[in-house]
């Protein structure tokens, strides 16, 4: 194997992007940042209740949202989204990660959803996510191509159930 030069991994995504990726399509068209206040509500203390600032930096809240998605979409447990995540340029890609940067573990993608779960937050976002699909044109992701009903997004079983 030779080593890879500076222009082999836009070129990769290039490739992707000509094989119509359609992680990238669903990242053009989701307003994501419309999510983070609900997710920072839910996975950040206010700075009058921290500690300190000390240790390690949380991850992006659109970022976990986005692995979160991604176990939907997917049908991932939390091993296998961060398995994953290492593993595929275009998951990188979606969560706006570079070969270099670290990934969620399984235990922090599990903990980010309960959070959402506790909240009461995971049926809204996805709804607001399906929203998003739906004005681009995407089918309703609750129903097949027959137009049957789907089960539910497979986060909402892996939560629990979500207190009121």
């Amino acid at each position: 194997m030779s080593q890879m030069g500076f222009f082999d991994i836009a070129k990769r995504y290039a490739d992707l992007d000509a094989k119509n990726d359609p992680l990238s399509r669903i990242d053009e068209v989701v307003r994501w940042e419309a999510f983070r206040p609900r997710l920072e509500a839910a996975w950040r203390r206010p700075p009058e209740e921290r500690k300190s600032r000390a240790g390690r930096k949380p991850w992006d809240a659109v970022l976990m949202f986005k692995a979160i998605v991604l176990c939907e979409l997917y049908n991932l447990s939390d091993d296998q989204v961060e398995y994953q995540l290492r593993d595929r340029l275009s998951f990188m890609r979606f969560l706006g990660l570079g070969l270099e940067d670290k990934v969620p573990d399984a235990k922090t993608v599990w903990l980010y959803r309960e959070q959402l779960a506790q909240a009461g937050l995971i049926e809204a976002l996805f709804e607001d996510f399906d929203g998003h699909l739906e004005q681009q044109g995407y089918p309703h992701p609750e129903l097949d191509e027959g137009g049957d009903e789907r089960p539910d997004h497979r986060c909402l079983d892996r939560a629990g159930p979500q207190t009121a």
